[in-house]
């Protein structure tokens, strides 16, 4: 039998219906394989016999011929969806012991389609940070790592752990939230796949907001299949979110391998910034030859507000964060450090239970919204954003997608100093993801190739709103091409 961890989700189904396997085999595999990487610290919290009992309900579907779309295929959660009756904390202190009585929309799809479910994946505290490193439970450590060294690399961020437990076999696929490229730069350096889809397409009910105009649930799986799987299932308007679109939901498989000759592909000129690794450049540079030989038509774009987009995110991101992270308190659920009267309750909570890098974007958005500054600061950012919003708009007018690099670099080192010591260092490595986020856009990052070091790397596929078909298509034509085996 051919060992199923390695299987995508697409082989897995197939290997399910033609009863080669069952889903307890397929499961108790996974398991296996989560016992055999615990040193990548993927999960803070495993439900094997959960996932057993869920694929033994699986396999009597399979017996009756009424499986799900998703049927026995275990996946990972990342741990800022609440999940019914499983502990939740966005892998911060401030929400130790909290388990949800409800469901998020996201997991409650995926369950109906027959999923079982491994564990929650870390992740940045609150989603807040790009490597994986704020985790009140540790750092996630990435399955890779250098030719000939053992330094051990960070995942990215935030969704570390759901990029690490599919780069290790340790879930199928896991699902994941992008507010400034948190599913697109840790699968770029984990050599997976993962899809921020249009803001709207995937509801936020019961996902642990950070930046509600921003935070938008995705899929990250082995291959642009496995993706186009997971995110119909989790697509889908919903009455419980009020930003969640009506629009309809396609079969995203059907754009796989179609034909892209005559499609317009354009290259920023802006992100071709100064740093930009050469091996990044390189990889980048042969894409376009690439989809250049299949018969798209390369045009250049400019989107020149693109310099602006960090400072802007860091100042919008934060601000809607300040208003998030203001209920927590110690008086409903999770962490409670009692003190003399309610303000120290408060004071002495909000201190032991937040993080570092969640006090610093709770000052930097409190400072913006308020008296004297909301003007200088929060209001000018929402005018730039529109601008950003509006060079995509005109981008799009000559080109059908657009194509750049996910990350500047590979994974780095954990403990990094010049990451830790200095975090706007740690915030350039979003400066080619944030501008999308910004704009609500769909954008798709495969791995393209390995570095001389043996570390992955990762293009990403961006195109215009509710447009995720063509970005499948683009994306599985690169795939096919690039034939990305990495071994880590």
């Amino acid at each position: 039998m051919t060992d199923l961890t390695k299987l995508t989700i697409a082989q897995a189904l197939d290997g399910l219906k033609k009863k080669e396997f069952s889903a307890v085999e397929l499961t108790k595999d996974y398991i296996s394989q989560m016992e055999k990487n615990k040193y990548t610290n993927a999960y803070v919290l495993e439900t094997p016999e959960v996932a057993l009992n869920q694929a033994e309900i699986s396999d009597k579907k399979y017996a009756d011929n009424t499986p799900g779309a998703l049927e026995g295929i275990p996946m990972g959660i990342k741990d800022l969806f609440c999940t019914k009756g499983i502990r939740t904390t966005a892998c911060s202190h401030i929400l130790d012991g909290f388990v949800p009585q409800y469901e998020s929309t996201i997991t409650q799809k995926l369950l109906d389609a027959g999923i079982s479910v491994l564990g929650k994946l870390n992740m940045d505290e609150f989603a807040m940070g790009g490597s994986n490193e704020t985790s009140y439970y540790d750092p996630v450590v990435n399955p890779w790592k250098a030719k000939n060294s053992n330094i051990d690399l960070v995942p990215g961020g935030s969704s570390g752990g759901s990029a690490a437990a599919v780069a290790a076999q340790m879930c199928a696929g896991a699902t994941a939230t992008d507010t400034g490229g948190s599913i697109r730069q840790p699968s770029a350096f984990c050599g997976v796949t993962g899809i921020k889809p249009t803001y709207g397409r995937c509801s936020r009910y019961g996902i642990v907001a950070f930046a509600s105009s921003l935070d938008q649930a995705g899929p990250i799986g082995k291959d642009v299949r496995d993706c186009a799987i997971l995110l119909k299932t989790m697509s889908g308007h919903d009455d419980k979110d009020s930003t969640s679109a009506r629009v309809e939901v396609p079969d995203f498989e059907k754009f796989l391998g179609q034909n892209i000759k005559g499609m317009r592909i354009g290259i920023p000129k802006e992100y071709r910034v100064e740093g930009l690794n050469k091996e990044v450049e390189k990889y980048w540079d042969e894409a376009i030859a690439m989809l250049k030989a299949r018969g798209a038509e390369i045009v250049d774009i400019s989107l020149p507000h693109t310099k602006y987009a960090l400072p802007t995110y860091y100042i919008i991101a934060p601000a809607e964060a300040s208003a998030n992270l203001a209920r927590y308190d110690g008086i409903r659920y999770g962490l409670r450090v009692n003190g003399e009267h309610l303000d120290n309750l408060y004071i002495n909570t909000r201190s032991e239970g937040f993080g570092k890098e969640v006090k610093r974007r709770i000052m930097i958005g409190t400072y913006v919204l308020s008296a004297g500054y909301y003007d200088a600061y929060y209001l000018k950012a929402q005018r730039v954003r529109r601008r950003i919003v509006e060079d995509f708009q005109a981008a799009f007018e000559k080109c059908d997608l657009i194509l750049t690099p996910t990350a500047p670099t590979p994974a780095f080192p954990i403990g990094d100093k010049s990451m830790q010591e200095n975090p706007i260092t740690m915030w350039l490595n979003d400066v080619f993801t944030v501008s999308i986020s910004l704009a609500g856009l769909p954008a798709l990052s495969l791995p393209i190739g390995l570095t001389s070091d043996g570390l992955p790397l990762g293009l990403q596929v961006i195109g215009k709103a509710f447009d995720e078909g063509d970005v499948f298509k683009v994306a599985s034509a690169l795939e096919e091409d690039a034939k990305f085996e990495g071994v880590m």
